[in-house]
């Protein structure tokens, strides 16, 4: 009996969700411009608080990231199954090490009682307690989507390993790829809006 495949029908499956994430981090960019539109100096103040070397460090990673899984898919493609798998554990390293550095990043601003709901923040400017707001938020949903994604690689590499994904059966991994390169751009937009705005 054959399996029933739908290559176009699953990628535009994927294209359509890809399309609802768009919206959502779509209307969280809208908010940060109002924003930054009603409180210049003091969203100035506030990315002048983060750590621009974390935040570029992070970008390479996930630049990087998106180099090694979209190799993996062209070494799924040539047949060498063995180079895919260690290009998508390389892109998946590279995910928890994003999330390490947020983690350290996050952990010195709770350090210097910078978080939701903080005496501290509370004391600050209304524009600038609206900026960690939209930090903590945006960052915080954009690492949701980096362990969401880390786990999509993990699950699709050990169907690759079983021969569940193969050369002519790639569409998975296709459709993972998609979304990584989604949370990479994601990422290409927070960097400069949150670091580099000072």
């Amino acid at each position: 009996m054959t399996e029933h495949r739908d290559y176009a029908g699953g990628k535009l499956g994927m294209w359509l969700f890809l399309f609802t994430e768009i919206l959502l981090f779509g209307g969280l960019f809208l908010l940060y411009a109002a924003y930054l539109h009603r409180y210049p100096a003091d969203f100035n103040a506030g990315g002048k608080q983060l750590d621009v070397v974390l935040g570029a460090a992070n970008t390479v990673i996930l630049i990087t990231s998106s180099f090694t899984v979209a190799a993996s898919i062209t070494a799924l493609r040539l047949g060498e199954t063995t180079r895919c798998l260690w290009l998508l554990a390389a892109t998946v390293a590279l995910a928890l090490g994003f999330l390490v550095n947020k983690f350290f990043e996050w952990s010195a601003k709770f350090g210097h009682g910078i978080y939701p709901g903080s005496e501290h923040l509370m004391r600050l400017p209304p524009g600038e307690n609206l900026f960690f707001g939209l930090y903590y938020a945006m960052t915080g949903l954009h690492g949701l989507h980096v362990l969401i994604g880390a786990t999509l690689l993990t699950v699709t590499a050990a169907l690759v390993r079983r021969g569940r994904v193969t050369q002519g059966n790639f569409g998975l991994l296709e459709n993972a790829g998609l979304y990584w390169h989604l949370v990479d751009l994601v990422w290409i937009f927070l960097f400069p809006l949150f670091y580099l705005i000072a």
